[in-house]
This record gives structure tokens, C-alpha cells and sequence, in this order.
């Protein structure tokens, strides 16, 4: 039987673009498996919001972070991508991040050049390193990696500070130190994430986070272009929010939420989600 992380890589080989979500939770990670959807990331933004209910900008720690994976990744046979954010301290603690991840299931992970501590690549204000820590970074997360099949994917977010070129020059830089998918993090329009598949000429993948700086594209246009991953990073807590905040008014205006019942999932759904048959059977 394949592995998650060779189910992966051979995901990355189709032609076929790898569509994607980052569910927040192990709830919601279930659904998008039963869905059909082949591929997940487990990101800081939903850890630090569906777990602390606080923003995305550095708070949540690696040992929060792996135990969050372990619980996602153990109810999952679809590969599971998990978010290194910068690593986590100085390059022993890198080195350690992949370690731990590797260990909680996850079948690759992201490595970021921001400055510590980071924030969500969307929101104002973000800095970098300098390109040589970066490769440090990387370095450590690849020379620690025990499995070659485990997915390095090497983030940059100096379009924001250094402008377009600088990010295209990293994203190179970063794929030919290793990483196997190169990420440049909120470019500002279609040119731009044009620019980006026609002058990184190895495996990338488009953020296509709903409200960001980035104009969303369809997974169609993005493979077109050559993005081999597409992922929405928030949509589940979006969706999550927008339901449960209706349902709170249904209780305070009718004083029952049943009547949306055409909106939800059913009881029987749910069950069958969560394996329920597989505890009770005899």
C-alpha cells in the first residue's frame, strides 16, 4: 500500500493541477476528504484562530502545531501538508520542526522567509530575512527530513517588501537549494502570478485566499499558466462562521435553528463522518 507522502509526490507529477483547502479542524478535514478533495494543508492561520481564537501572527508554538497535525493527520488517508511557519526559533529548532512533523503524520511541510515573529502573508507589515537565511533554513529542514518522499515547500513573502523580481529571484534560488515547490506568497495581480509560472520554471503553488491581495483565479486559468497546487487557506472558517452566525440569529429571532435544516449536514451524515460503525459494530 503507498504511503501519504508517495500518494503525494505522485500528485505533484500529474498534470492535473492538485486542488486543495486548508480546514481548520479535524471535523472539517473529514468533510473535504469525503468530498473527493485529495490534498490538505493544515495552516497557523486556522490553528491560532479555531484553537486560541486569535489571529494569525506568531502566536501558536511547534509543540501546539505538531500535536494539531498529529489529530488531523491520524484521521486522514489523504496526504496532509503542515505549516513551519519560520521554523520555530534558530536552526535547531528548524531541523526540529520537520522532525516533528514527520513524526505527527504530516506528509510535508511549508518553510517561510519571514522574520520572526511572522504573520499571516496577507496582512500589512510583513518583513524578511535575507535570502542566505533563508537558504539556511531550508537547508536545515532538508538535511533533517528522514523521509525523501516528505514535501519541502519553500515560501517567500519579499514581494510585499522587495517588490516582484526579488521574490521570483528567491523562489529560484530556494528550488535549486532543494525545495520541491516553490510558493510566492501574495503576488497582487493576474500579471504578476503569470510572471511568476513563466519565470519560476519548477513546481509552485497559487494561495488563493478569499478577501487577500491576490485576485482568485480558477484552478482551469492556474494550471493554464502552470501552478501545479492550488489551495484556499480560510474558506472553512469563512463558511464555519457565516453558518454558525446564522444560526445564532435563528435561535434569537424564532428560538430554534432546526428550520435551516436544508443548509446542514443531517445527523446520519455526521455520524458517518466520524466512523461511528466502526466503534459500535460487534
Amino acid at each position: 500500500m503507498k504511503s501519504k507522502n508517495q500518494k503525494l509526490k505522485e500528485l505533484l507529477i500529474r498534470r492535473e493541477i492538485v486542488r486543495s483547502f486548508a480546514p481548520h479542524d479535524v471535523f472539517t478535514a473529514r468533510v473535504l476528504e469525503d468530498a473527493g478533495i485529495e490534498l490538505l494543508f493544515l495552516g497557523g492561520f486556522g490553528v491560532s484562530a479555531s484553537v486560541f481564537g486569535l489571529p494569525d501572527v506568531g502566536l501558536t508554538t511547534l509543540t501546539e502545531m505538531a500535536e494539531a497535525v498529529r489529530r488531523m493527520a491520524d484521521r486522514l488517508t489523504v496526504p496532509l501538508i503542515a505549516d513551519g511557519d519560520t521554523g520555530h526559533g534558530n536552526l535547531h529548532n528548524v531541523a526540529r520542526t520537520i522532525r516533528e512533523f514527520e513524526r505527527a503524520g504530516a506528509s510535508g511541510m511549508l518553510i517561510e522567509d519571514q522574520v520572526a515573529p511572522k504573520r499571516c502573508g496577507h496582512f500589512a507589515g510583513k518583513q524578511v530575512v535575507s535570502t542566505n537565511e533563508m537558504l539556511d533554513r531550508l537547508k536545515a529542514v532538508l538535511d533533517a527530513r528522514e523521509d525523501s518522499d516528505f514535501v519541502v515547500i519553500a515560501r517567500t513573502d519579499a514581494r510585499a517588501e522587495l517588490g516582484l523580481d526579488a521574490a521570483i529571484e528567491r523562489a529560484n534560488q530556494f528550488a535549486e537549494a532543494g525545495a520541491d515547490v516553490c510558493f510566492i506568497e501574495a503576488p497582487q495581480s493576474r500579471d504578476e502570478l503569470a510572471r511568476i509560472a513563466a519565470e519560476v520554471p519548477h513546481p509552485q503553488l497559487a494561495n488563493m485566499l478569499p478577501g487577500g491581495v491576490t485576485p482568485i483565479l480558477p484552478a482551469d486559468e492556474l494550471q493554464e499558466l502552470g501552478f501545479r497546487i492550488v489551495v484556499d487557506p480560510i474558506g472553512t472558517l469563512l463558511a464555519t462562521g457565516h453558518i454558525v452566525k446564522q444560526l445564532a440569529e435563528a435561535m434569537l429571532r424564532d428560538g430554534r435553528s432546526d428550520q435551516s435544516a436544508a443548509t446542514l449536514l443531517s445527523f446520519d451524515e455526521i455520524k458517518q463522518l466520524l466512523g461511528l460503525q466502526e466503534f459500535v459494530a460487534s
